[in-house]
């Protein structure tokens, strides 16, 4: 074999680089970051994948910071928000939600066990903003517009700083110890709490206007919605919310033996667990059938628990006081349509369906109006409530409304997140700004707009073995029954990073790097902390977005 025959050598100093293979494609991966589910139903738009991915990582503290952006009370959503986040996630399509409450809580816990504090407010502004009403919705304000650097004073009609969470929720549900240390830890930002002070006449409105730069109004509601066919001057009627308050501050009312509580609301079920608390046999008599209530159906699975009946379906008709043997309550079996909109519905009696309950009280709790009579005048209402659009603006310049006053989505975290809404639209405002600081505030977030949410089909499925979501815990009726011990256990640090563990991240990437590996053309590569595909080379074969375990990876087309 002569020299030009030779087998070339199969080593080569030469590179794969010169083959621009890009130019194949026509689609380019592009890394993503995607709303998820529970992100959009979230009532504050918490950035729930990002602060679990800090908790999955023992990062406890930078989880509560990431949750205290958009939240300032983790430890009391933890135990009574509605959590519409739970029944959005993907995970429930795979093999059950995510418990993710119970992660937010025990987050929350551990923040008040370690003295966790929010950072001293480092660029005070002039501007003085009046919120009144110190309650879910009103803090949350207080708290968003006091770090941004306004100064805040807050006016509060009661002894304390609460609303609902400290006169309404019992504290079996909500601890006063936690709730008592998490609005502490608002007011140490600087906050200017005027307790016993309330606006009463339209005067007291328009001397607040004139004394601030702008008005948060949160008063809540207290007026209670009344039954047409019951007598309420009659000593055997309460209303619910005057209960709840008295039972709360320790002093419950003598109501007799038999109490039918009348509502199908978490209020209804708080009223009915406290009267079972201070030894009542208590009745619940709703409207609603057992699906349609609006209470949440842990609160009705503990209610049955703990000994109390339910009638749902029904109506009260009529209430005759028989004397010594207590009251007779004429009910008739019920069609519960819920209309349009939210709290409108339409009854429709069951022929030959009635029958009667024995009681010796009676406690309506059917819902709550608020009090607009010193506001009114000044500001344009829509029916019962102040009107406000989306980000809280009422019709008077400046005014801003939130809350149980402007609105019928009656949680706490709803309220949370109106309250936020409003602070960012003041802060808008007064800088005179289209966005507001929100770019380099405490509590801005991802900005998710230009993607979709994150459905489960986008997620790889393969990279998450099937786990069964921990077991939420509760004491036992007879032991819960005995005081106002909170009812539901939260989950302990090795419960709590298992949970983590079954959380898609969706939209959120992980930084796996499963999109370089997978790559067959090695065109996407680590880069400044992120990952960027290199044009030059990637065909648009999609392996590495269908290898995305998170759904932090789309295709998109090209024009060429």
């Amino acid at each position: 074999m002569n020299a030009k025959d030779a087998v070339p050598s199969i080593w080569t100093t030469g590179t794969t680089e010169v083959f621009k293979t890009g130019t194949w494609r026509a689609a380019l991966p592009q890394h993503i970051h995607a709303p998820s589910p529970c992100h959009a139903a979230c009532p504050v738009n918490g950035d729930i994948a990002e602060w679990i991915g800090r908790a999955r990582a023992r990062d406890f503290r930078g989880a509560w910071e990431i949750l205290t952006r958009h939240n300032p009370f983790p430890a009391v959503a933890g135990r009574i928000c509605h959590h519409p986040c739970e029944a959005a996630c993907n995970r429930a399509g795979f093999d059950g939600s995510l418990a993710i409450c119970r992660i937010e809580r025990y987050v929350g816990d551990r923040a008040l066990a370690e003295g966790w504090a929010f950072a001293p407010i480092e660029a005070p502004r002039k501007e003085r903003i009046a919120v009144v009403g110190g309650g879910p919705s009103g803090l949350a304000a207080a708290f968003h517009l006091r770090r941004r650097g306004y100064a805040v004073t807050l006016f509060e009609s009661r002894p304390e700083l609460g609303g609902l969470m400290r006169y309404g929720i019992p504290s079996y549900r909500l601890a006063r110890s936690v709730l008592d240390a998490e609005i502490a830890r608002i007011v140490a930002l600087g906050i200017d709490v005027r307790c016993g002070e309330s606006i009463e006449t339209p005067e007291d409105f328009e001397r607040l206007r004139i004394r601030f730069d702008a008005v948060y109004l949160a008063i809540g509601a207290r007026c209670q919605k009344r039954l047409p066919r019951l007598d309420y001057t009659r000593p055997w009627v309460m209303d619910g919310a005057d209960y709840l308050a008295r039972t709360n501050a320790g002093a419950a009312p003598a109501l007799g033996k038999h109490v039918v509580v009348i509502g199908g609301g978490s209020a209804a079920f708080d009223v009915a667990r406290s009267a079972r608390r201070a030894g009542h046999d208590v009745t619940i008599l709703a409207l609603e059938s057992g699906s349609q209530m609006p209470a949440q159906r842990e609160e009705v699975a503990e209610a049955l628990e703990e000994g109390i009946a339910l009638v749902d379906g029904a109506m009260l008709t009529e209430a005759i006081d028989t004397g010594n043997a207590g009251l007779s309550l004429k009910c008739v079996r019920v069609r519960f349509e819920a209309d349009s909109p939210r709290g409108q519905f339409t009854v429709t009696p069951v022929a030959d369906s009635e029958f009667s309950l024995v009681a010796d009280a009676i406690v309506p709790s059917i819902g709550q109006d608020p009090d607009l009579a010193p506001l009114e005048t000044a500001l344009e209402v829509d029916g019962a409530l102040l009107k406000a659009d989306q980000r809280q603006a009422t019709s008077l310049e400046r005014v801003y409304a939130g809350g149980d006053v402007s609105s019928m989505a009656r949680f706490v975290t709803e309220a949370i997140g109106m309250g936020k809404r409003a602070a960012r639209e003041v802060d808008r405002v007064l800088r005179g700004s289209a966005q507001g600081a929100d770019g380099g505030s405490a509590d801005a977030g991802a900005d998710f707009e230009p993607e979709p949410v994150v459905e489960l089909a986008a997620i790889n499925t393969f990279y998450y073995p099937g786990q069964a979501r921990a077991v939420e815990q509760r004491r036992d009726a007879v032991q819960r029954l005995a005081s106002d011990i909170e009812v539901q256990i939260g989950f302990d640090l090795e419960q709590t990073l298992a949970e983590t563990e079954r959380c898609f991240s969706c939209g959120t990437c992980i930084q796996c790097d499963n999109c370089v590996h997978y790559c067959p053309d090695l065109a996407v590569k680590r880069e400044a902390g992120g990952y960027v595909v290199l044009t030059d080379y990637c065909k648009g074969c999609g392996i590495c977005v269908k290898e995305c375990p998170t759904g932090s990876m789309k295709m998109i087309d090209e024009a060429r």
